[in-house]
């Protein structure tokens, strides 16, 4: 797999995009504000072809450009159905400019898989920063594309629209049973591992609750 990551807009959005070498096909992921440009740039550059644009859940600052993205590249758009109508109704709450509605095409279900040449993304349902917040493990590779589920140190807000603490810990509980070795990268902030982060994910899991 080959693997770009680039911070764009506002809040400092992690874009990443996941190509197959040998098929030359690509997904990108939480497609923010202001990305295309860089995404087109990168896809001509590798001869890449995008095929999805996944969102991790659908907050402002992470489906900004889905529409634009889309409209260059005729890749569908896949979110959870119960984040689908942020996507299509977008509430940019704070959003210092205009979000475009999004339509998607592909429905994100636990336990499904994202197939894009031989690469392989399992689907993990994990509310709690809105009620379809999902991450996506590529278990062969150990990465985890966690979204607002899991940060570096921390868990998303679960004070906007969608949150929910107990799904929240029952989310962290969760990404907790994976192995040490699984890297993880988040929607902000660095890239870490399961096993850096397990020490406060086993409290949150062992206390049934987010601590301060």
């Amino acid at each position: 797999m080959e693997r770009l990551s680039r911070v764009v807009g506002p809040i400092a959005t992690n874009v990443h995009v996941l190509a197959d070498p040998r098929s030359r096909e690509a997904i990108a992921i939480d497609t923010a504000t202001p990305s295309l440009a860089w995404i087109a740039d990168e896809l001509a550059a590798r001869d890449w072809t995008l095929k999805l644009i996944v969102s991790t859940h659908g907050h402002w600052d992470h489906i900004g450009d889905n529409a634009a993205v889309a409209a260059h590249t005729g890749a569908d758009i896949a979110v959870h159905p119960l984040d689908r109508e942020r996507l299509e109704r977008p509430q940019p709450i704070y959003a210092p400019f205009e979000i475009p509605p999004s339509v998607p095409a592909v429905e994100l279900a636990e336990g499904g898989a994202i197939r894009f040449g031989a690469i392989r993304l399992r689907v993990l349902h994990t509310p709690g920063h809105t009620e379809g917040s999902v991450c996506l493990l590529a278990e062969d590779e150990g990465l985890l594309y966690s979204g607002d589920t899991l940060f570096a140190a921390g868990w998303g807000r679960v004070d906007l629209p969608g949150g929910d603490p107990e799904a929240m810990v029952e989310s962290i509980a969760r990404l907790a049973g994976l192995e040490d070795r699984i890297a993880v990268f988040p929607g902000h902030g660095s890239a870490t591992t399961i096993g850096r982060e397990r020490a406060w994910m086993e409290l949150v899991r062992d206390g049934r609750r987010l601590f301060a």
